[in-house]
């Protein structure tokens, strides 16, 4: 894909296991347009990257309890979780911190 000023560059990186979900475990993406909020990314997620088991990762519209969500190393519930507004080059991490037992 490329960057242009009409796109959302972001850095999506998965790990604690939420990385076996997907086909690799970092993304570099370009989305179209640049409103984009956390709860629309995950949206994109699940219906452009997710392999299989969306139920591990998603519950209704957000992750699932147990993955920590860091954007560009902070915790996304400081920054207003789902409603945070994505920006150019943000890195957005998902680490599970659910292990079977």
């Amino acid at each position: 894909m490329c960057s242009n000023n009409e796109n959302l560059r972001l850095n999506l990186e998965f790990g604690g296991g939420a990385e076996f979900l997907f086909d690799k475990k970092k993304y570099v993406i370009d989305l179209p347009g640049s409103e984009w909020t956390l709860k629309l990314l995950l949206t994109w997620i699940r219906d452009n990257l997710l392999k299989e088991r969306t139920e591990l990762f998603m519950q209704d519209d957000t992750v699932r309890p147990g993955i920590l969500v860091l954007v560009n190393d902070a915790d996304w519930e400081l920054l207003g979780q789902a409603e945070y507004k994505l920006q150019q080059n943000d890195t957005i991490l998902f680490i599970s911190t659910l292990h079977g037992g």
